[in-house]
């Protein structure tokens, strides 16, 4: 045996594969590669939004319509062909550019819709919603704001009537109501409030409703005790819960109200289900997604106000028409 092969006393021979160490530090360099890719991204999407403010400024100089089809699929066919050079998947390079080009129109669109109103420097709105911090009423709020106005500060309520009766007499200037679930359907008590009320819609947002289990650590499901949330999001999510043993289903006041009560209360056997808004807010820990019986579930808000708005030609509208009949036979045929 020669020198090099001799092994020293009282030592074991190592394995000659890189240790966990190197490979922790490889995986380490490789994800600062992909944080630094991904801050240029955001300030690539930054200095996008800042053409695209430009080109808002411009098509208003020469009123010029907010979208140009042709221009569209000419770029997303572009981005296709990039993609297939680049070899990426171009379809999911494709769908990313729609969504890019959706908040281009949005944005452009919103922007139009504050002009025509003498709205376009008016950095601050406040928002009524009923619900407390995370709730899907506050999310949809924050989401339809958020790129239009510096500040957006929003109040909730414990009622859908007190958040409307707070925008009509002053103390916000808008109001945001669900209208419509793809689920539970109609929601009556808001389109009561539109019947009786002097309110007028003047915008819509529809949010995606994804359902989330939280708790205060990362608990497994079979040591959970106790699960809160809305009577309708435990309808909403009854198979998942179904499957849970030993663990009370206890109706809440609301889904974020609930998340926020499993954070005030640090007991991790207990859990709440509410958004992944929610979730961020309270600082909570997601033990499972996507919990709703039916995939899909989508909530439609409107957005009420005080005095109607003028809408420019330019920007896709609704007209929303609400008919309140007497209760007597015939009444939708005489409306007809």
């Amino acid at each position: 045996m020669s020198e090099k092969e001799k092994k020293s006393p009282g030592k074991k021979s190592t394995d000659t594969s890189p240790d966990d160490a190197e490979v922790t530090r490889s995986l380490s360099r490789y994800r600062e590669q992909i944080d630094q890719l991904d801050e240029q991204l955001i300030r690539t999407l930054a200095e996008r939004h800042k053409v695209v403010r430009e080109v808002f400024s411009n098509k208003l100089s020469e009123s010029a319509f907010i979208r140009d089809a042709r221009r569209e699929e000419t770029l997303l066919r572009k981005v296709r062909e990039m993609a297939m050079d680049a070899g990426i998947d171009p379809y999911f390079t494709e769908q990313l550019f729609r969504d890019i080009i959706y908040q281009s129109v949005r944005f452009q669109s919103h922007s139009l819709l504050d002009h025509s109103n003498n709205k376009l420097e008016v950095r601050t709105i406040t928002v009524a919603y009923q619900g407390t911090r995370g709730a899907y009423s506050h999310q949809a709020a924050m989401r339809h704001f958020s790129e239009r106005y510096d500040d957006v500060r929003c109040i909730g309520f414990k009622t859908f009537e007190q958040a409307a009766m707070a925008m009509v007499e002053g103390e916000a200037d808008v109001a945001i109501l669900p209208i419509e679930n793809t689920t539970a359907g109609s929601i009556n008590d808001s389109y009561d409030l539109l019947a009786d009320k002097d309110l007028h819609v003047t915008g819509e947002e529809v949010l995606k409703v994804n359902h989330c289990l939280m708790a205060c650590e990362p608990t497994p499901l079979e040591e959970l005790r106790r699960i809160r949330s809305h009577p309708q999001a435990l309808s909403q999510c009854s198979r998942f819960l179904a499957k849970l043993t030993n663990c009370e289903i206890q109706p809440y006041t609301d889904t974020a109200m609930a998340a926020q009560k499993i954070m005030e209360e640090g007991d991790p056997t207990q859990a709440a289900i509410a958004s992944s808004y929610a979730a961020e807010l309270y600082d909570l820990h997601i033990l499972a997604k996507d919990l709703a019986n039916q995939p899909g579930n989508y909530t439609r808000f409107v957005i009420v106000s005080r005095e109607p708005m003028v809408c420019d030609p330019r920007i896709p509208t609704k007209t929303s028409l609400l008919l309140a009949t007497v209760h007597e036979k015939g009444a939708l045929l005489q409306c007809l």
